[in-house]
């Protein structure tokens, strides 16, 4: 198929890169080529640049560029999207602060050249604000690029649905799903500021170039809308489209890519080259279309939703139904450490030998084990398997101040009870009350609080392990330090970090090794521990004991398998429910509400 048929849907220009790093270093390189170009001509070029973790790594590469390359920003001029309201500079969340600490602090622009929506103005001089900022951006000759990531309702900057097309800089209200989105910056939903400063959607399509960056599946939905979708203000970014000098780029990964028209269904554009996983996709996406089970899927089925020359080729619709339908029955399995003296031993997913697996089970919160493969991790147990659970990380942000002053008052009372309180303990909880109760919202815990919180999510941890069976010497806390630094921002994977999940596997010589695969939580940290996962198999993957060993991802806690790229599922009994449930509920400070809430109620 030609590359105009597999893109005729798409409304708007699309780059698609393997992954977000090399997209974010070709947009950084088309960056760094208009900044020269433009100090060639002795032209100011003005950026306007945007926040959150989409051009994280675009600044990263900039300074790169700037430190190693000679990229020089005396000639530029920046005004950025947005900042909430109210908010002070200095503020953890401050897109002042954010955009300082990843781009105006390592190179040489001229400070007066930079521009950022001020958070910290009496309510009566926003609107006086935003129209000098307006004015700004028009005696600077309009904005030579724009830089744009694209939240879950669409929105570009804070433009939320309902945005006019003509909207210029002003003071939004943020929409609920929004605020949502940025609970886990703020530590919490309650402490998400309710509106923002924005550059309006008119402000941003007079730009001369718009360059958008999505990453992960969580953004795949929002881009097919953005990309294929009509104009509509129920989807801002929709708005693209009717750019004057049509001058946008869409720059995605694989992930965020994946529901676009030629990504997800390409047999609707024309004929294909069909291999064994598109088979496999396509005829569960045609049962799920027409609600009919696979077996009775017929040949009309399949010419009319651009399948016919499947069927041509197969000669007819039954032969494919029914490898298909074998296909998918045979991941279904009870057994997901393998079923001793089975029949069918090669057909099933997991081998039958060894009887007694070796397992070891990454749970990058936690409680992710249980709440995400909860039913295989209890037939695993019961089947016999020697099952250890590896806890990457210590889960302390995501602990209320409210369970840490819980626990305070029960330390309290059982050292008077047992008249076991010495005067350094009162004093200790007294000074961990003090700091909860006088502590701002949204500001960084002491180490001592992070550390009482640490406390509680083990405990937590040990206890679900425990009603599952898993012996204590079995569970592991590995504690990995890019985690620990108390804020939603984490620190790059380290060397420490792959360390040490080495150090565990090497203990184990593990047969199985679970792992989560579920890469849309919503602050990042399922994707690091798993990175840390990869390169410790990577690092192994020549030891005798590793030959024999397979690595599952698993999912569920934010984001499913879709249903052509399962290759293991089990099947829970009414009795494996409510024990996984028990299990999950073990973890008292996450049941109720979790401080980070996901997008699937």
């Amino acid at each position: 198929m030609t590359d105009q048929n597999l893109t005729r849907r798409e409304r708007l220009p699309v780059r698609i890169h393997a992954d977000s790093h090399e997209a974010s270093i070709a947009v950084a390189a088309e960056i760094d080529a208009l900044i020269r170009l433009k100090a060639a001509r002795n032209e100011t070029c003005v950026l306007g640049l945007a926040t959150g973790s989409s051009p994280v790594t675009v600044y990263d590469e900039l300074v790169r560029r700037h430190r190693e390359d000679g990229l020089s920003f005396r000639n530029v001029v920046t005004f950025n999207l947005d900042e909430y309201y109210p908010m002070e500079p200095t503020n953890l969340q401050s897109y002042v602060r954010f955009m300082h600490e990843h781009l105006f602090d390592h190179i040489d622009i001229p400070p007066a050249n930079v521009h950022i929506p001020d958070g910290t103005l009496p309510r009566e001089e926003v609107a006086a604000f935003c129209a000098d900022y307006e004015a700004k951006i028009a005696a600077h000759g309009g904005l030579d690029l724009q830089l744009l990531g694209i939240g879950r309702t669409g929105h570009i900057g804070f433009n939320e649905p309902g945005s006019g097309r003509d909207s210029r800089t002003r003071l939004i209200t943020l929409d609920h799903i929004t605020i949502t989105d940025a609970a886990s910056d703020f530590f919490g939903e309650e402490n998400v500021p309710r509106k923002a400063i924005t550059m309006g959607v008119g402000t941003i399509l007079a730009a001369r170039r718009i360059v958008m960056l999505a990453w992960g599946e969580g953004k795949a939905a929002i881009i097919r809308e953005t990309v294929e979708g009509p104009v509509s203000d129920g989807v801002p970014a929709t708005y693209l489209q009717n750019h004057a000098g049509k001058n946008v780029a869409i720059v995605l990964d694989e992930a965020a890519a994946a529901k676009l028209t030629r990504r997800q269904t390409p047999w609707l554009l024309g004929e294909i080259n069909w291999d064994d996983a598109l088979i496999r996709k396509a005829v569960i996406w045609l049962s799920k279309t027409l609600k009919k089970p696979i077996l009775q899927l017929t040949n009309r089925d399949y010419a009319e939703h651009g399948m016919g020359d499947l069927v041509t080729e197969h000669d007819d619709a039954y032969q494919i139904n029914i490898r298909i339908f074998n296909d998918l029955q045979r991941t279904i399995t009870g057994w997901p450490g393998g079923k001793p003296n089975a029949h069918d031993d090669d057909r099933r997913p997991v081998p039958g030998k060894p009887t007694r697996k070796r397992v070891v089970l990454f749970s990058p919160h936690p409680d992710d084990d249980v709440i995400s493969m909860g039913g295989t991790f209890l037939r695993l147990h019961d089947q016999g398997h020697d099952v250890h659970v590896a806890y990457q990380t210590s889960g302390n942000i995501a602990v209320f101040d409210d369970d840490v002053l819980r626990m305070a008052d029960f330390i309290e009372d059982f050292g008077d009870f047992f008249e076991l309180k010495s005067e350094r303990t009162s004093e200790f909880f007294g000074e961990i009350s003090g700091q909860i109760r006088s502590k701002v919202p949204g500001t960084v815990d002491s180490r001592d609080v992070q550390e009482l919180k640490r406390l509680i999510r083990r405990s937590e941890a040990k206890a679900g392990a425990r009603y599952v069976g898993i012996p204590e010497e079995n569970m592991h806390f590995l504690d990995l330090p890019f985690y620990e630094t108390g804020l939603v921002k984490k620190k790059p994977l380290g060397e420490e970090d792959i360390q040490l999940t080495v150090d565990l596997l090497e203990r184990v010589k593990p047969h199985q090794i679970y792992a989560a695969g579920d890469l849309s939580d919503p602050h990042g940290t399922h994707r690091v521990c798993l990175l840390s996962v990869f390169r410790a198999v990577e690092r192994l993957k020549d030891q005798p004991w590793m030959q024999d060993c397979q690595v599952w991802l698993y999912r569920g806690a934010w984001q499913e398998w879709d249903v052509e790229d399962i290759e293991m599922a089990v099947p829970l009994s009414p009795d494996e429910i409510v024990r996984k449930r028990r299990a999950i509920f073990k973890h008292q400070s996450q049941k109720d509400r979790p401080l980070f809430p996901g997008h699937d109620s």
